[in-house]
């Protein structure tokens, strides 16, 4: 027998369409928006927290009366988990969602190196028509190339999806090392070394956490022997950007496509902005056309079941392991 759903109280960080919010006003749950918050009041009622901004930071470094958190993206490293865990609280994200767009960013980034895009780039300021004869060299196909992808979730297995059809062999590293769809293989760390020195591109979309800060760094790059190109969409700190620079400047990486960093917005006198071996872009490889609704989509599934049992239906976080 279906156990009868409770009205909860939720603070909005996240701004939802109208259709949204009459769609949870209908179902009895009440909502707090960011202009309406109160920190006091809010502390003694809200149920639920969807999205994250300061208000919602604050709220949870106090006594409240929280019991969960919907997260408005995949990642999570910058919740205070620990603290999570200790209170109880649970997390879900939107792990799943930016899988698509973010796999084609990928996808765009090999080919914008690869079919001599970025050298073309830099030619046009000057109004200059290269001869063919000029870009020999400048061009490869993807053609039975070799892609180590770190992370193996919902999006290294859309990126491993679009390269096998581009005819490039896949090699996955996780934590656990199991196999995974449209992987050729996968192993755990530990096997890091040897599959990076059969890598023409690299590709890390690993959550950020404790044991994959600056996971590609000097060592790493040095274990890369086929002087691959780097794409990061990951997490900006996974990468250490100083070892990027030399590793591109010893000729161990041969060029780079950068979606996160290590601080965001890149400041401004970053030498990445002006080297011409490196393709930046202002974090927006997962960006969805539907955002909005696709968030809804899982918030609404998981708050139906909440509301009845203190379940979640879909993408629960393991607060121990931050993802």
């Amino acid at each position: 027998m279906q156990k009868e759903s409770i009205a909860m109280i939720i603070y909005a960080a996240f701004k939802l369409k109208p259709e949204h919010l009459a769609a949870l006003k209908k179902a009895g749950h009440k909502l707090i928006l960011p202009a309406d918050f109160n920190l006091d009041a809010a502390a003694k009622t809200v149920d639920a927290i969807l999205g994250w901004d300061q208000n919602a930071q604050a709220l949870i470094a106090g006594h409240n009366h929280v019991r969960w958190i919907q997260t408005a993206s995949a990642g999570v490293d910058y919740l205070p988990l620990t603290d999570l865990a200790a209170a109880d609280i649970v997390v879900s994200n939107t792990s799943g969602i930016h899988a698509e767009p973010i796999a084609e960013s990928v996808l765009a980034s090999l080919l914008a190196f690869g079919r001599g895009f970025m050298n073309v780039r830099d030619r046009k300021p000057a109004n200059f028509w290269p001869r063919s004869n000029v870009m020999a060299g400048m061009f490869t196909l993807a053609d039975n190339k070799t892609a180590v992808i770190l992370g193996t979730g919902h999006i290294g297995q859309e990126i491993a999806r679009l390269l096998h059809a581009f005819g490039v062999h896949t090699l996955g590293i996780s934590a656990h090392g199991r196999p995974a769809a449209h992987f050729d293989a996968v192993g755990t760390d530990a096997q890091t070394a040897g599959y990076l020195a059969q890598a023409d591109f690299v590709v890390n979309v690993m959550p950020l956490t404790p044991a994959t800060h600056h996971f590609l760094n000097a060592d790493r790059f040095a274990q890369m022997h086929k002087q691959p190109l780097v794409v990061n969409v990951g997490r900006g700190p996974s990468l250490d950007t100083t070892a990027l620079l030399a590793a591109l400047d010893a000729g161990q990486v041969r060029g780079a496509a950068l979606d996160v960093f290590e601080e965001e917005p890149l400041p401004a006198n970053s030498p990445l902005y002006t080297d011409p071996r490196v393709l930046v872009t202002p974090h927006i490889s997962g960006n969805v056309p539907h955002l909005r609704q696709e968030v809804f989509t899982i918030f609404a599934a998981n708050l139906a079941q909440f509301s009845q049992d203190g379940t979640l239906a879909r993408n629960q976080v393991n607060l121990q392991a931050g993802y």
